[in-house]
């Protein structure tokens, strides 16, 4: 039987000091133009907490409101909120800044965060008031003295913290000499670690029939990795945030592909379970600190609010057919080898037109592509257009060159071929995996049948090949628990088992 999607959580986290503080962006021209134009009018581009939860994009990837919602909203959306909009929405919510600090130090095992005693207080105050953290206030501790913090700031190199500007607490670095614990990084492995916890508490809360001590491996699938000096990226991400969310029955690891590796991650557990070496395995990533304000230049060169003010992360649950949940053909994974080329058109036919083939559908089959879900109004003002009608109109030319698409459909295929993008640009955040929540609910409301999840990733970045890299999986309506083509039922083990025990007695009589 094939795998089913159980379940999936959205969240974010808006960042508006760690932008200044963290974000690669602002970081580097510190460092380069320390004087520029660019960090002077930063502060008055960066949105309020309640302006980014009003933003309508980001309430469409916490579930607030749907694509189709978005979409028909004039653009831009900037200038645009949600009426009412809340912090939580039915996949997950939009966290402030200091309950994330709260949450850092909830991640911490070492002792490395120190948050200002008067901060703690009201982060103490916040976790008991959430429906989620209440049961790890005890973790909070009671806070250090700003003396403290100053002090580690000032002379052990230690990250600030910052609130309004103001400095409230710091990371420590974890090793005096070893560059790979540095508190740069350090802050870097701990806001990973604990969008991820955000993720995973969503999506255990959200779905009844998810028992923690039934979930027995993670995959964690973000972009940092943490390791030592001796083993750079050794892991392991995924117990470290299995151990904090209460899962003590499961086991895990990290999967790296930089924005592709979700989809591997996804096929890596669907695999797992399809096996049967494990049936339920949760899927998790948190988000970057370094993307924060990537395209921040262009957003000011444009007189528009820093759009990409927001920490994401997401989960996902694969678990045994159960016979309701929308299932993974895992006969049809499409895959981006060595040799296949990175043209688009190369990319679109190894990650759409092979996999579609191997599963005996056409293009038009598919109700949903989700490849890059980018928000186009965070990438559009820094020329990269609007990322995912551009993979639509990618596959909708593929299926007009494959004979499944008559050309002047092409307009009509553009409009219905997926969601519009409304994913932070978090790098593997964006990567497919958003439109798996809206889409899980379609498909089990009857409205689709059928969702393709495609990642794509730059290798090349990281200066060891030139090759891109990309997977996809198709998702589709569970049809019932019916017995697979080829397959043997119990009841006709059960009949074989008793005819060759009536022929054995039959042989010990003789």
């Amino acid at each position: 039987m094939f795998p089913v999607i159980k379940g999936a959580s959205y969240v974010l986290v808006n960042s508006p000091d760690m932008i200044i503080h963290n974000g690669t962006t602002q970081t580097l021209e510190r460092e380069t133009h320390p004087d520029s134009e660019y960090l002077k009018k930063l502060p008055e581009h960066i949105r309020s907490f309640e302006d980014s939860v009003a933003y309508p994009a980001n309430q469409a990837y916490i579930g607030g409101i749907t694509p189709q919602e978005l979409a028909a909203m004039p653009r831009p959306w900037f200038d645009k909120k949600i009426e009412n909009a809340s912090r939580f929405g039915k996949f997950g919510e939009i966290m402030p800044q200091d309950e994330f600090y709260g949450l850092l130090k909830v991640s911490d095992a070492f002792d490395l965060v120190l948050i200002e005693k008067g901060l703690m207080a009201s982060i103490k105050t916040s976790f008991e008031e959430h429906p989620l953290l209440k049961d790890l206030t005890p973790k909070l501790g009671e806070g250090y003295e700003m003396a403290d913090i100053e002090k580690a700031v000032n002379t052990q190199h230690a990250e600030p913290l910052y609130m309004n500007n103001e400095l409230v607490g710091c990371v420590k670095r974890a090793h005096e000499h070893d560059k790979n614990l540095t508190s740069h990084i350090m802050t870097e492995n701990l806001v990973v670690k604990a969008s991820g916890i955000l993720a995973g508490l969503h999506l255990i809360d959200k779905y009844d029939d998810i028992n923690l001590e039934d979930i027995d491996y993670i995959i964690e699938c973000s972009e940092e990795a943490c390791g030592d000096m001796n083993q750079r990226g050794g892991g392991n991400f995924a117990k470290a945030i299995g151990e904090v969310l209460g899962l003590k029955n499961a086991t895990g690891s990290d999967i790296r592909s930089f924005c592709a590796a979700p989809s591997h991650a996804l096929i890596s557990a669907a695999g797992l379970v399809k096996s049967g070496i494990y049936k339920n395995v949760l899927v998790v990533a948190g988000g970057a600190t370094a993307k924060l304000a990537m395209n921040g230049k262009d957003h000011v060169k444009k007189d528009m609010p820093i759009i990409e003010d927001v920490i994401g992360g997401f989960a996902v649950l694969i678990s045994e057919n159960d016979g309701v949940s929308p299932i993974i053909r895992t006969d049809a994974v499409g895959r981006h080898t060595v040799s296949a080329g990175a043209s688009p058109q190369a990319v679109m036919d190894a990650l759409v037109a092979k996999p579609l083939e191997a599963a005996g559908l056409t293009f038009t089959d598919i109700d949903v592509y989700s490849s890059e879900m980018q928000n186009p109004e965070a990438t559009e003002p820094a020329g990269a257009g609007d990322v995912p009608t551009a993979n639509y109109k990618m596959i909708g030319a593929l299926a007009v060159k494959k004979g499944q698409l008559e050309k002047a459909k092409l307009p009509e295929f553009f409009k219905q071929a997926g969601y519009i993008g409304f994913a932070p640009t978090q790098g593997h955040i964006p990567s497919g995996v958003p439109s798996i929540g809206f889409a899980r609910e379609q498909i089990l409301d009857g409205s689709i049948n059928r969702l393709m999840v495609i990642g794509k990733g730059s290798l090349f970045l990281g200066r060891m090949t030139n090759l891109f890299d990309g997977c996809s999986i198709i998702v589709e309506k569970n049809t019932g628990l019916e017995e697979e083509a080829g397959a043997v039922s119990k009841e006709e083990v059960k009949s074989m088992v008793a005819e060759a025990l009536k022929d054995f007695a039959s042989y010990l009589v003789k």
